[in-house]
C-alpha cells in the first residue's frame, strides 16, 4: 500500500468481523511496528497479547466505568479530563441526577464497542518501561507529554502495519483510568507504565477517506499568532532544519 494512501485512510476501527487473526499475521504486524522511533532508540515498549477469555472479560469490566464517565462528561458539554477543565464541574456532571444511566445509553446507541471489548479478535496491552523514558518535561510546570513520544509512534505503527495486512484497529487509553488494576491483572512490574490498549481485527468496513482540518487551521508562520501556513506561504528554499532532540 502506498504510504500516502495509508496515512490518509487509516482511521479508528471499532467494528470487526468475528473471524480470528492468525498468529503469523499478528507476528508480522509486531515485527513491522517494532521499527518505530523512540527516545535514545531504547524501544522500551512491551506488548501483552491477551488471549485468555477470563482476562479479556476482566479488562472489559475495568474499561467500562471510565468509558461511561467519558460519555457522561461529553454529554454534559465537557471535554473529558482535559487538563484545563474545572474538576468541580466534572464531578458535578458525574454526580448529576440520572448521570449513571447516560454512559450506558449512549454507548449502546453507538455500537457497544466497550461492552464487547472481550470479543475483539486481537487485544494488545502496550506497556512502556519507565526507566528508559527521557521525559524532559517531568519537572516542569506543564502537563507531561514528552514520554509518550517513545511509545505512541509504536502504537500508531501497529495500526499502519495492521492496515497492510487487511486489519483495522483503534488505540484506546481508557484503561489508564484504572492502571493499578490493569497492572495487577497482567502481572506488570512496578517500573512499567500502561500506555494504551490496541484493539484489532478484520474490519466490518475499512475507512476509505478520513476528514481532517486543513493545514492552515493548525500551522502558522513564525509565531503561534502568525499567519496561517499554506500553499501560498511555502517555507524558504534556503531554510535548514534546526538540530533538535
Amino acid at each position: 500500500m502506498e504510504l500516502r494512501h495509508a496515512l490518509r485512510t487509516t482511521g479508528a476501527v471499532r467494528a470487526y468481523r468475528p473471524e480470528p487473526v492468525a498468529d503469523e499475521v499478528l507476528a508480522r504486524v509486531l515485527d513491522t511496528a517494532r521499527f518505530a522511533p523512540s527516545g535514545g532508540n531504547q524501544q522500551g515498549w512491551h506488548v501483552v497479547v491477551v488471549q485468555d477469555p477470563n482476562t479479556r472479560l476482566a479488562l472489559r469490566d475495568l474499561y467500562l466505568p471510565g468509558w461511561y464517565d467519558y460519555l457522561t462528561l461529553t454529554a454534559a458539554g465537557l471535554r473529558p479530563w482535559a487538563p484545563t477543565n474545572d474538576p468541580v464541574a466534572e464531578a458535578a456532571a458525574l454526580a448529576a441526577p440520572g448521570a449513571a444511566g447516560v454512559g450506558p445509553r449512549i454507548s449502546a446507541a453507538t455500537g457497544g464497542f466497550a461492552e464487547r471489548l472481550h470479543e475483539v479478535p486481537v487485544l494488545l496491552v502496550v506497556f512502556v518501561d519507565l526507566r528508559v523514558l527521557a521525559a524532559v518535561d517531568r519537572d516542569t510546570r506543564g502537563y507531561p507529554l514528552a514520554g509518550g513520544a517513545s511509545v505512541y509512534p509504536f502504537c500508531w505503527g501497529l495500526l499502519l502495519a495492521g492496515r497492510e495486512e487487511g486489519l483495522g484497529g483503534v488505540i484506546t487509553t481508557m484503561l489508564l483510568r484504572d492502571e493499578p488494576a490493569v497492572k495487577a491483572l497482567l502481572d506488570s512490574p512496578d517500573h512499567w507504565g500502561l500506555a494504551a490498549v490496541v484493539a484489532m481485527g478484520h474490519p466490518v468496513r475499512q475507512p476509505r477517506s478520513l476528514k481532517r482540518a486543513p493545514v492552515g487551521s493548525f500551522a502558522t508562520v513564525d509565531r503561534a499568532t502568525g499567519r496561517a501556513f499554506g500553499p501560498t506561504n511555502p517555507p524558504s528554499s534556503g531554510a535548514t532544519a534546526a538540530p533538535g532532540g
